[in-house]
């Protein structure tokens, strides 16, 4: 597809500096910027790209200003990140759509399939499933008995969806992830060995939920496993058995909660971050990359470290964390010093 920079700056409400006609038909990054592309600046760390770039046009800030002359056509936006998002959504959306249900697919007799929906080869939707309308079910997805599936939902290929789980509308679930396998409940015996608890439970999952490739969200005990509406979680991340995640809360790559944890609405996990079980965790509470959790936390705190600590109290504590050989050093000469020291009283008494 083709577009002008006058077409994309209607479509954004962007104001054109540069030539209003100049094409494109593809994106490229602003570093490696090609003819005919469109790219965006929104970082400032990547300033001095635009400067250089061979793309002819670039959506910039409302509020750039450039410090020399600029090649290429800028569209200013109030956001150029958010305006990106929205013409590669533009894009996406345009692409043809796979309709019906291809060969070598199973859909049992007493399942419900909603209008303009996909199944591609070798998914398998078992008894009573019901999926929605214009849904996407790629191929070697399992759905599983009694499963409910919005509309507009996404299931890529391999994609795991055990007994009884619910999933809400405009979800998309990536490649691998496996929702409502049985949560890590085992019972201690007396002579060591371990008894499997039966986990009857289900998860429920909120509208326009993403999920990563490989991520795994366990079925509770009894009752469910809860992702709210709006939640984003990466790839690889371990969500047990009756947690519960609120709205819009994003978790970056292999965070792992253990069960029972109740997580607080517009979260933002870092990465490898790990919670113990039972735990509750406010509302927009923010954890940084590899926090290890093993207490409550109140609204609103910023939380970093192993164990966890508030993140100022953290930045103070690497700073001495960084001059501790020195310190050590010195410590060793004071140590010293002072041992002469009663020694030579211990010499004059």
């Amino acid at each position: 597809m083709v577009f002008s920079a006058k077409q994309l700056a209607d479509f954004l409400q962007g104001e054109i500096i540069g030539d209003s006609d100049v094409t494109v038909n593809n994106f490229s990054k602003i570093e490696e910027g090609k003819p005919q592309t469109l790219t965006f600046l929104s970082n400032p760390k990547y300033t001095h790209y635009i400067y250089d770039t061979k793309a002819d046009i670039v959506l910039v800030n409302a509020d750039f200003t450039p410090e020399k002359e600029i090649k290429a056509t800028l569209i200013k936006v109030a956001d150029a990140y958010e305006a990106l998002a929205k013409l590669l959504e533009l894009v996406e959306k345009s692409k043809a759509q796979k309709v019906g249900v291809e060969p070598l697919s199973y859909v049992a007799q007493n399942a419900k399939v909603g209008s303009e929906a996909f199944i591609g080869a070798f998914a398998y939707i078992s008894d009573n499933a019901i999926v929605g309308d214009r849904c996407k079910i790629y191929p070697h997805v399992f759905i599983g008995d009694n499963v409910t599936i919005g509309d507009n939902v996404t299931l890529f290929s391999g994609v795991k969806i055990y007994d009884g789980c619910k999933i809400g509308n405009n979800v998309i679930i990536h490649s691998g992830a496996v929702i409502g396998a049985d949560g890590f409940g085992f019972a201690p015996q007396a002579d060591g060995s371990y008894h499997k608890i039966p986990q009857l439970g289900n998860v429920t999952i909120g509208n326009d939920v993403e999920i990563g490739a490989n991520t795994t969200i366990d079925r509770a005990v009894m009752g469910s496993t809860i992702i709210g509406e709006g939640v984003k979680l990466d790839n690889l991340i371990q969500v047990a058995h009756n947690v519960e995640i609120g709205k819009h809360t994003v978790m970056a790559s292999q965070v792992g909660i253990s069960g029972s944890t109740k997580i607080g609405e517009n979260c933002v996990f870092g990465g490898q971050v790990g919670l113990a079980g039972h735990l509750k965790i406010g509302n927009q509470v923010k954890l940084g990359a590899q926090s290890g959790i093993m207490s409550n936390i109140k609204d609103g705190e910023e939380i970093i470290g192993s164990p966890a600590i508030p993140i100022n109290n953290f930045y103070k504590s690497s700073v001495i964390f960084r001059k501790l050989p020195e310190m050590y050093k010195q410590l060793g000469q004071l140590e010293k010093d002072l041992n002469e020291i009663k020694e030579g009283n211990s010499q004059n008494k």
